[in-house]
């Protein structure tokens, strides 16, 4: 097994310049919440919403990254990666940044493709980046309500480790949350799908990659979470239906979750963010790889 620890950091800016010890914002640690990954196939689709992101991940050869093919090592990633980006020190996140690094590496397209794309594009990193942070504020918002201008302007603030912690520059994180604000409905605007993306995100939305029995208990209640959390321009692209009646089951369920999340008891409430970084800073000491 390959030991990050040796693994080159690359040249270039250094996008761990922010501070590295400022404090974590309250409404964050409100938002390290098992209850709210309810929200994370609806953030998942949004990212592949963008072409080049969708088809860099459908048409990847890097197997052990797909939720398709191994949901429980890639569900392990993807939530270590958003509580390092979170918690973690400009040391963790920059293992982490290598880390993933690794794996991008083999992401890009086959010659002669009629959309490029290249999982080292800052562009396309700083969109993935935008839909956490995006998907973030909503599940906070439907949780605990809006939050005060100081909380926003601190949350929006270190939103910006989503973005960093891969390889985006800070410079390139909108400077405010008017800005990115601007910047998401550009970006919504670029949103696009072909027959083979589209087929992978419909059936990401009904749990269609876990066994047939468990889809047929899952995947009603995961469509119901997945498509309720998208925006409705998200939906129209890809075909989705949602009906009044989906909406207020979806609404009565958040409600029943957004109760269940403010009343648990802290430690409980963070699994299994608590636990996948404990793994995470545990492989980082022995110099185990972790993607």
């Amino acid at each position: 097994m390959t030991s990050a620890a040796a693994l080159p950091v690359p040249a270039g800016p250094d996008p761990d310049r922010d501070a590295a010890d400022e404090p974590i914002p309250p409404v964050f640690r409100e938002l390290l919440s098992g209850p709210s990954l309810v929200a994370g196939g609806a953030n998942v689709i949004m990212q592949l919403s963008r072409l080049p992101v969708g088809l860099g991940v459908v048409e990847s050869k890097v197997d052990s990254g797909r939720i398709d093919k191994h949901p429980v090592k890639r569900t392990r990633t993807t939530l270590t990666y958003l509580v390092v980006a979170m918690l973690g020190t400009a040391e963790e996140r920059a293992w982490m940044r290598e880390e993933v690094n690794r794996q991008h590496r083999h992401v890009r397209n086959e010659p002669g493709a009629s959309v490029r794309y290249n999982a080292f594009d800052r562009e396309l990193q700083l969109w993935v980046a935008a839909c956490i942070y995006w998907g973030m504020e909503d599940v906070y918002r439907r949780f605990y309500g809006e939050p005060s201008a100081e909380a926003l302007a601190d949350f929006y603030r270190h939103g910006r480790r989503f973005a960093t912690t891969l390889q985006v520059p800070e410079d390139m994180w909108p400077e405010t949350r008017e800005a990115f604000e601007e910047y998401w409905r550009e970006g919504v605007k670029q949103i696009g799908s072909t027959p083979q993306t589209r087929a992978y995100l419909r059936g990401l939305a009904k749990a269609a990659f876990l066994p047939r029995p468990v889809q047929r208990v899952v995947g009603p209640v995961n469509r119901l979470f997945a498509v309720g959390f998208l925006p409705p321009e998200f939906r129209e692209n890809l075909g989705l239906s949602w009906t009044d009646r989906e909406q207020k089951a979806f609404d009565a369920a958040v409600r029943a979750i957004a109760f269940a999340n403010r009343t648990m008891p802290r430690p409980m409430r963070e699994f299994p963010f608590n636990v996948y970084l404990r793994d995470f800073r545990r492989r980082m000491r022995t110099g185990r790889s972790f993607v």
